[in-house]
């Protein structure tokens, strides 16, 4: 049977249930709409590697965990959410769907084995300094550690300093070890780049993501909240959520045409 085609998306960080649960009714509400492709509710616990010492990083696993149990739940959507150390990929494994491990952590042996021996899919994103075919050595660490399903993802690579590149020839690349995802919020992310925190280049994430349909991918990741203007994570590469349906709609819409042409 073929997978479905993926779209996670949510906030960054859980801010709060209300959010969480305002992002969820739309997500429902496309799932509805298109119940072949799989939509999944993203949202992070913590997040461990911000700028700056005073920035926002989440109301911890315990919370965490509790609201990603409710938005699965009320809202009928499988989770996803990352980690950072070892001992947490048994802490979240009752209620989420898929663990995440972090671009920075991808090459972390103990991290990846913990997370494939949950017995859950596992997500990976590629590394910002790793070349597209070093990624086949991740892979092989899930499976020893057990995991049967689980994803790449592509999230852009550093170029210079405070600024991200993606290479579409990574997709085709790491799609010969696994499914690959796109991320088009953080392809748009500027590291750092405000000094204290990192900014991003909003207006690119809609024709980066029509990029990646174009070379053909397994899925797309996107932020999105309801005021990212106000949202205490990754606020400038996050899509207000307004426009959220409109711009999967469209991407829906690419892909169909491609795989109706074989184009």
């Amino acid at each position: 049977m073929k997978e479905k085609f993926t779209i996670i998306a949510g906030p960054c960080v859980i801010e709060s249930l209300d959010i969480c649960e305002e992002v969820a009714t739309v997500l429902n509400q496309l799932q509805n709409k298109y119940p072949d492709i799989r939509f999944v509710f993203k949202s992070s616990f913590d997040k461990a590697n911000r700028s700056s010492i005073s920035s926002f990083r989440g109301k911890g696993l315990e919370y965490g965990v509790e609201v990603l149990k409710i938005i699965k739940e009320k809202y009928k959507l499988p989770v996803l959410t990352d980690i950072h150390e070892s001992y947490q990929a048994k802490e979240v494994a009752d209620v989420v769907d898929i663990i995440q491990i972090p671009a920075f952590l991808c090459r972390q042996t103990d991290l990846l084995l913990a997370a494939a021996q949950t017995g859950r899919e596992i997500n990976v994103k590629k590394g910002q300094f790793l070349a597209p075919w070093d990624t086949k050595n991740i892979i092989e660490k899930l499976k020893f550690g057990g995991a049967t399903k689980y994803y790449l993802t592509e999230r852009g690579v550093s170029f210079g300093y405070n600024n991200l590149v993606v290479d579409f020839r990574s997709l085709p690349i790491m799609r010969q070890f696994a499914p690959v995802i796109y991320d088009a919020t953080h392809s748009v992310q500027l590291p750092g780049g405000l000094g204290n925190a990192s900014g991003g280049q909003r207006e690119f994430i809609y024709p980066l993501a029509k990029a990646a349909i174009s070379v053909g991918v397994d899925g797309l990741f996107f932020e999105t909240h309801p005021q990212p203007e106000k949202a205490l994570s990754d606020g400038p590469n996050q899509i207000p959520l307004k426009d959220f349906p409109t711009i999967v709609e469209n991407l829906i819409k690419l892909r169909n045409f491609i795989n109706e042409n074989n184009i």
